[in-house]
């Protein structure tokens, strides 16, 4: 993959390593985040929120289990599954609609193991209650002003 930020395009750019050419592409996954050549994030939020649905799915029989408190599924969700998609959030350039996918997908598993939808009209915050969550755009910020934090206390020749 090649980041080209600036508005130019660079014909023959191909690279070749023992005489085969490599091919170039425009997505690379590397220790979990997935960049792009055009430095935006879509793909990355993409990515962490189908490993939250992954972990989801392995848990799924704590979860949709009627007979666990909604409390305790809501504990497991804080430990298990929230970390998955809020791993390496703290240096995400974010915008509105990256932080609305989060939430929405957020949502749609907390709904899920309480056994409402959509059209049973309970409010967000009434589940968010009931399992003892906070806003998932919460945890984003707090995540990223305690890496500021660390940013900041760090000293001055410590190499970056």
């Amino acid at each position: 993959m090649m980041c080209d930020f600036s508005a130019t395009r660079h014909e023959g750019g191909d690279v070749s390593l023992d005489g085969q050419v490599v091919v170039q592409n425009d997505t690379f996954r590397y220790l979990e985040s997935v960049l792009q050549k055009d430095g935006d994030i879509d793909e990355d939020v993409r990515h962490r929120i189908s490993a939250g649905w992954l972990k989801w799915r392995q848990a799924s029989g704590i979860l949709c289990d009627k007979m666990v408190p909604q409390k305790l599924k809501g504990k497991f969700y804080r430990t298990a599954i929230r970390p998955v998609m809020l791993y390496g959030t703290e240096c995400w350039p974010t915008k509105r609609r990256h932080v609305r996918q989060l939430s929405i997908a957020e949502m749609r598993m907390l709904r899920w193991f309480c056994g409402h939808t959509r059209r049973d009209r309970v409010r967000n915050e009434v589940i968010r209650d009931r399992v003892g969550v906070a806003p998932i755009e919460e945890k984003l910020t707090q995540h990223r002003l305690r890496w500021f934090g660390h940013v900041q206390r760090r000293p001055p020749e410590a190499p970056v």
